[in-house]
């Protein structure tokens, strides 16, 4: 028993060593500096050409970025999904577009990646008045506030090969993760600043109702129509075009893209 206990002890004071924030950043310092695998390079090539478009300094940032996300993510495949370095290399690129500005800490409470050949299912229970409704979904990616991002690589692989078409399952889950910081997502990350937070509330409402207004009238939107179901979706999904398409975002919500940019740091309309 007292083995046991000792055991115990040891492991949770290298947990405690490991975690602290000084020996994180050294851990990350180090990872950073290391060569960016050929191979690795080769992938982005051919899989994520956005990343040609970038200037050559957020080339170089994101790369280090990708560094540290896939040393310390774990990726699992799910349904015979065989995890390679082009499926890490592949999704950490465009997991890391939203850390191009700031470091946010490198989704602090992901540790997990699931990623499925193609879409998947997940059941639903729905409360509908005092009935609870069973739905079965199809889905091609899921964020979840335990830890975890779940991703068909089919439609990983088609966007990332055509961004301007503005659609990123990627972006739009790690919006999600960057949501769900303070433990719930409703389309208001944290930004440190009540001045900030109460332009952002009143930006974010007024363009949630524009688009909604368009859509019931017919007009077209960049948004499209899932982005109007709730708040925490038209943040992912606007932040899918910030990254893919920023001059229809801007034009079309010049307010969300200024407050997308001043979140995330960069202006993708430069890169363009």
């Amino acid at each position: 028993m007292g083995l046991i206990l000792l055991v115990l002890v040891a492991v949770g004071l290298c947990a405690w060593w490991a975690s602290q924030p000084w020996r994180v950043a050294w851990r990350r310092a180090r990872v950073r500096a290391r060569a960016f695998p050929a191979p690795w390079r080769t992938i982005l090539r051919r899989n994520v050409p956005q990343v040609a478009r970038l200037p050559t300094d957020m080339q170089l940032r994101l790369k280090r970025q990708m560094q540290v996300f896939l040393a310390e993510k774990q990726f699992i495949g799910c349904a015979g999904q065989t995890i390679t370095d082009e499926v890490r290399v592949t999704i950490a690129a465009l997991a890391c577009m939203p850390l191009l500005g700031r470091s946010r800490g490198y989704y602090p409470r992901l540790h997990s990646v699931l990623v499925y050949p193609g879409p998947f299912m997940v059941d639903r229970v729905r409360q509908q008045g005092p009935l609870q409704m069973h739905q079965r979904q199809v889905l091609s990616g899921e964020s979840w506030g335990e830890g975890q991002v779940v991703l068909s690589w089919e439609h990983v692989q088609r966007e990332a090969a055509e961004p301007e078409g503005g659609h990123s399952v990627v972006v739009h889950e790690f919006a999600h993760q960057l949501d769900q910081d303070k433990g719930y997502a409703n389309g208001a990350p944290l930004l440190g600043d009540r001045g900030r937070q109460a332009r952002w509330a009143r930006v974010m409402q007024d363009s949630f109702a524009l688009l909604r207004a368009r859509l019931d009238s017919g007009e077209p939107d960049p948004l499209g129509e899932y982005a109007s179901t709730e708040p925490a979706e038209f943040f992912a999904v606007a932040s899918e075009r910030f990254f893919c398409q920023p001059g229809a975002l801007a034009q079309s919500h010049p307010a969300v893209y200024a407050e997308l940019s001043r979140f995330y740091e960069v202006d993708p309309l430069v890169w363009t």
